[in-house]
Parts: structure tokens; sequence; C-alpha cells
């Protein structure tokens, strides 16, 4: 499996996946279709799928226009207000991209049909696109959900994938949310060097995705909510609670 990263508007990540035995591809998101176009041509692959995590336009905006362009294109996703959409999916469904395995996670809170995809070809380690779910060292606003559903997404279903999934959001945020995360946790020496470690990738004007499951464990508040020194921050103990908390101060977090 190779993933390769296409940037898009200001911060927005669209993903072109490619099974390089059966040269099949997706793309995540494809909000800019003629920058995937362009890739589908420089990779030489076959563009099968669409896989979409949420229908806001900066996400699903693109998928009308690229049914337009690619032939039989099946669009998938978990909501009927995406646009172009084939194949709506739901928890636990499954389908391939060549010889690459896709089980869709169920992840509503951001948007209510919000769906996260977990691709594993066999190898040392599975990747999930995490749209606006889950980013590194944050999570989405709770636009159509509740605390509950977001702690649910991230600790009871993304949490519980292995520490070495490769985690690919939908944005380029880490460095914004790193700076509430040590608000939160000024003490917290993996966010420090987490930190250090993305305004070196940004510097030369390269991405901080994909992240880990393992290192989001150590950096992100929304998935800290079990830890005391996240926990004293709110000055709330039950986790919904210190989630609902997280979420409301970095609303307005400058």
């Amino acid at each position: 499996m190779k993933i390769k990263l296409l940037p898009a508007l200001s911060d927005n990540y669209m993903y072109l996946i490619i099974d390089e035995d059966t040269r099949e591809a997706a793309i995540v998101d494809p909000v800019a279709p003629e920058t995937v176009l362009k890739a589908v041509q420089e990779e030489n692959v076959k563009l099968k799928k669409i896989l979409t995590t949420h229908h806001h336009w900066d996400h699903a905006g693109g998928n009308e226009d690229m049914v337009k362009k690619v032939p039989d294109l099946e669009v998938y996703g978990g909501d009927d207000r995406i646009g172009a959409l084939t194949h709506k999916v739901k928890m636990g469904d499954k389908f391939t991209i060549g010889k690459i395995n896709v089980e869709c996670l169920f992840t509503p809170c951001h948007t209510t049909g919000h769906i996260c995809y977990v691709l594993d070809d066999g190898g040392d380690s599975s990747s999930v696109f995490t749209g606006d779910t889950l980013f590194s060292a944050g999570c989405g606003r709770f636009f159509e959900g509740t605390a509950e559903q977001m702690f649910r997404n991230l600790i009871e279903v993304l949490g519980k994938l292995p520490d070495d999934t490769k985690v690919f959001c939908g944005h380029e945020y880490t460095l914004q949310n790193l700076r509430y995360a040590k608000h939160v946790e000024p003490n917290n020496v993996d966010i420090q060097q987490r930190i250090e470690w993305c305004r070196e990738k940004r510097e030369n004007g390269e991405p901080t995705v994909p992240s880990t499951i393992g290192i989001e464990k150590l950096i992100n508040p929304f998935m800290r909510v079990g830890i005391s020194s996240v926990q004293q921050h709110t000055q709330k103990e039950n986790l919904v609670d210190v989630m609902h908390a997280l979420r409301k101060e970095k609303d307005t977090f400058k």
C-alpha cells in the first residue's frame, strides 16, 4: 500500500491510496479534483473509489466533479448529504481497494454521519483515515453531536486500534492543537518534544501527518481524558465531563 498525501485548500489533506500490486487506487475526500487527477496520472493508477469521511464541502465538495471526470467511480460515505454517494456505509462494513482491506468505523459527532476508514494490506501496521473526528493533538468540533459520542469515538473506537496504527487526518492543525495541549498539560514532556518536531517539519514545508494512535495517547488531551493532569486542568472527574470541558475551552482558545 502506498499513500500519497495531496494538500488542498489552505490546510486540507486528500489522500491517494494505491494498491501497488493491482495498481487500483482510491482517494479520500477529493475536494480538489484537478490535483487528484494529476496525481492519478503521475502514479499511473486506476482510480476506482472515493472514500468520503463526512459531508462538509471541504471534504465532499469535489465528489460530483470527480464522478463526471472518472467513469464508474464508486463513492463511499455514511451520510445521505454526501454528493454523488453510491455506497452508504455503516460501522463494521468492509470492502477492498485492490487487495487492501478497508473497514468502516462510524464516528458521529463532528457530523452525524462521519466515517473513519481503517486500511490493512497485511503489512506491519494499518492506517486510519480520520477526517475531522481525530486530528493530531486534537479532535473536531462537536457540530452535530455530543461529548458522549466523541468520548466513544476517541477512547472506545479509535483508541482501541493498535498503537502503531498510522493516523491520517483531514487537516494540518497540529501546531495549533499542540499549543492547546501544552496549555492543558504544561509539564508534559511528550507534548514539548512534539512541538519542536512539528515546528521543524513545518519550517521545511513538510506535513506533520501521519501520526500514530500511540503518539496521540501521549500528546492529545482529548485522548487523555482519563489522565489525572488533564482531569485536574478541567476540574472534572467524569470522563465525558472532562471531554466536554476540554472541547468547550478549546473552542475559544487563542
